[in-house]
């Protein structure tokens, strides 16, 4: 397995410069397109599972954190204060978020709720920071712009068992749709100090466990990892290196909404408490494809495939229909280049060395007949068919977001 590093600069997918500085990395428009692939995935996923989308400021008054107990708990790793006067406006200090959820909280807060709203699901794909030490920072995996798949479930403690089985569920399904699976799943129980009664996190254990065993995965427990606030469900990845990462996460949290005095309506007319579930689906978009970069070692399937379909005319007779083949083909949503500098051999290794998953030859023959040689990146060809046939495939492929370059 490959470095990400290594691959990300062959690949050209992203960029470090030390003008910039250490763990901000730039992605490059070949990186940039395969994420924005996945970015639309998640979200389209996010949105039928019931999720309602939200923008939210990197940053807020120092004060919403020591509310939130993130500046007690992640203090050593935010970056400073910014300490003027104007700042926000009432000369209090803004800081960059460790951290999405206490925006989220105010989202449930912004006005009264009623029982009839639970679960109220809150996602966003937004910005944090972190002031990791330049020492553990590397490629895409540690980094101190963070791109998060985040979300907030607000419900009742008797829904958290239903909704973590679906966010366990739509976990399996991103990840085989991105073509990796996890490498274990670890359930932290409560330990000493913990926030709230025994019986409530009783219960919220017993739903997390009951949703592992459910789901048919294998898992480990952690008696005592679990977060003051609340037990959680860790999903780890191995990197090239070996060490193993948290990639995606559900937690549990009975601290945010007593911190921030969320309550709705229930039934009897009683104000009460919700839970609040964190969960990301796919983690932080940075470590996400430095796993991704090194499972496929670059040959992504070919749904976010920086480049889906290159188009080769074997000479410049054929140049005009490979520019009208490009041209719908984009027009059908693909990403598609024409490679017509150099030699033939030289342009089909070029796209063989990219890595993209389909290249359309177009010689003489194919032109007259308005038909293209289907390449496949694994060295297969395919029969002359008609460039829309040609097209039809990849697209039944990207829109099954299929590993197979072939529909089953």
């Amino acid at each position: 397995m490959h470095d990400h590093r290594k691959l990300g600069r062959e690949l050209e997918l992203f960029h470090s410069d030390p003008l910039v500085g250490a763990g901000l990395p730039i992605w490059l428009p070949a990186g940039a397109a395969a994420r924005h692939a996945v970015e639309e995935y998640i979200r389209e996923e996010e949105r039928l599972a019931g999720y309602q989308h939200v923008y939210s400021p990197p940053l807020a008054k120092q004060e919403m954190y020591a509310r939130s107990g993130h500046l007690a708990k992640f203090g050593e790793d935010m970056f400073p204060p910014m300490a003027d006067d104007h700042a926000a406006g009432d000369g209090s200090a803004l800081m960059l978020r460790p951290s999405l959820c206490p925006h989220h909280a105010m989202v449930f807060g912004a006005r009264g709720r009623s029982y009839r709203e639970l679960p109220l699901r809150v996602a966003e794909l937004g910005g944090m920071y972190r002031a990791e030490r330049s020492g553990v920072l590397g490629g895409l995996s540690r980094v101190r712009a963070i791109s998060l798949n985040d979300a907030h479930v607000f419900c009742s403690v008797d829904q958290v068992g239903s909704e973590v089985a679906a966010m366990l569920a739509m976990i399996g399904r991103a990840h085989a749709a991105l073509g990796f699976a996890a490498d274990g799943y670890r359930l932290s129980l409560r330990g000493e100090q913990f926030l709230g009664e025994a019986a409530v996190w009783d219960a919220a254990e017993g739903m997390l466990r009951e949703a592992l065993v459910e789901a048919e995965v294998d898992f480990a427990e952690a008696p005592g990892e679990a977060a003051f606030y609340g037990p959680k469900i860790d999903i780890q990845i191995r990197d090239a290196q070996g060490r193993e990462l948290s990639l995606a996460t559900i937690q549990v949290d009975f601290a945010q909404p007593e911190r921030f005095n969320l309550a709705y309506v229930d039934s009897d007319g009683v104000k009460r408490r919700p839970v609040m579930v964190h969960r990301s689906i796919i983690g932080s978009l940075e470590r996400l494809f430095a796993h991704l970069i090194e499972v496929h070692q670059g040959a992504f399937p070919a749904w976010y495939a920086p480049v889906q379909l290159a188009v080769v005319p074997i000479g410049e007779a054929q140049h005009d229909a490979a520019w009208a083949l490009a041209d719908r083909a984009m027009r059908d949503g693909l990403r598609v280049e024409v490679l017509s500098e150099g030699s033939l051999g030289l342009r089909v290794r070029e796209a063989a060395q990219r890595k993209i998953p389909y290249a359309a030859v177009i010689g003489a023959r194919e032109a007259a007949a308005g038909q293209v040689a289907l390449r496949l990146r694994d060295g297969r060809s395919l029969d002359a068919m008609p460039a829309p046939d040609a097209l039809a495939l990849i697209q039944s492929v990207v829109a099954a977001h299929a590993i197979s370059l072939l529909p089953a």
